[in-house]
């Protein structure tokens, strides 16, 4: 825990930025009929009824520091997705970093040995390489109950309240340019969490996590 804080409140390395990766299950849903649409004196009018599209997968990236975040939809979760996106951050996102110091869950798909399942043994050494990995605490996503461990969990629920709300989207290729568009807008903006939860707050607020002298 400790170190996942010291970690955040470092300032500003552009050769070892700090980003914060989780994922989270998004539902397709579509509309059964038609909406009809809004007109003088009328509003838009949605049948109750709704399609089940199953489940996919949103998973994102945001580095705090910079105001900047990256989504990626895909059908699926697995080891495989996982490796191909940090491939991405890697080579794409952050091609002149050392080290990308990625803070994570302990999902087990969360580690070097997804880059082995999907990649050849040469090219995973070589991702691995350029990752340090920081776990936030098991069973401590919320430290406490009031602070998130994980930055970018502030930011998955600023796009489920802007983005997703009560709306329909019944299909990936509709989710995903709507998550686009949202991406866009905040990095536009410069969106950022201001992170205030220290080493000290912990050890004064979380007292009974520490060890009795």
């Amino acid at each position: 825990m400790e170190h996942v804080l010291s970690v955040y409140a470092e300032p500003y390395d552009a050769a070892r930025p700090v980003v914060s990766f989780d994922e989270r299950p998004c539902a397709l849903v579509g509309e059964a009929y038609d909406v009809l649409p809004m007109r003088v004196g009328a509003e838009a009018r949605q049948d109750h009824e709704y399609t089940r599209g199953g489940l996919c997968s949103l998973m994102m990236a945001f580095e705090p520091l910079r105001g900047y975040r990256q989504a990626w939809i895909r059908p699926q979760r697995r080891r495989v997705e996982f490796a191909e996106v940090v491939r991405e951050l890697l080579d794409e996102t952050y091609p002149d970093a050392e080290r990308v110091r990625l803070v994570c869950d302990k999902l087990n798909t969360h580690g070097p040995s997804s880059l082995y399942a999907r990649f050849a043994p040469a090219e995973a050494r070589r991702l691995a390489a350029r990752i340090e990995w920081v776990y936030t605490p098991v069973h401590g996503s919320w430290l406490g109950g009031w602070t998130p461990a994980h930055v970018v969990e502030c930011e998955l629920s600023v796009f489920v309240g802007q983005c997703l709300g009560h709306r329909r989207l019944g299909t990936i290729e509709a989710l995903t340019r709507e998550v686009g568009a949202w991406v866009a807008a905040r990095n536009a903006a410069g969106a950022t969490v201001q992170w205030h939860f220290t080493t000290d707050d912990a050890r004064r607020k979380l007292t009974r996590l520490y060890p009795s002298v």
